[in-house]
């Protein structure tokens, strides 16, 4: 059976690359695995999270015009070990989340912020293995 076997990559067209890939890179930790033109002449830079296989290509083409980032279109969604400690991340580069932390009863929870091109991003934290005791019906926060 002709199938797909499995998700390379994800692009993300921008207007000002080194922008975006020292946000990906200094602000959620990605590494950058590579960088190059393609024979259109797009400037691509791939990044990696730590985890994953899947790469975030990063794709700057002006001939095609401007890129406006349409409100609610697309996101990314990565992993945290911890929203609270990931909030207090981003306030050392000058940021904040722009939805949430919304926490739930079993420890999970998610939240926003904005890339610099206006891309959301969302990160999640995973539940904790149990609720402490007396703890159960309360919500998590930040």
């Amino acid at each position: 059976m002709s199938r797909v076997t499995k998700l390379l990559h994800t692009r993300y067209r921008l207007n000002d690359l080194e922008r975006s890939v020292q946000f990906y890179r200094k602000v959620l930790g990605l590494t950058e695995v590579r960088r190059h033109k393609s024979p259109r002449g797009s400037e691509l830079v791939f990044l990696k999270a730590p985890g994953s296989e899947e790469l975030i290509e990063l794709c700057h083409f002006p001939d095609s015009g401007p890129v406006e980032v349409q409100p609610d279109l697309t996101h990314l969604a990565f992993e945290v070990d911890s929203l609270k400690e990931f909030g207090r991340h981003l306030a050392k580069h000058g940021l904040k989340y722009s939805d949430g932390p919304h926490m739930r009863d079993d420890g999970s929870g998610f939240a926003f912020i904005d890339a610099p091109e206006g891309y959301e991003i969302e990160l999640m934290q995973k539940p904790t293995q149990f609720l402490l005791a007396g703890q159960e019906g309360k919500s998590g926060g930040c």
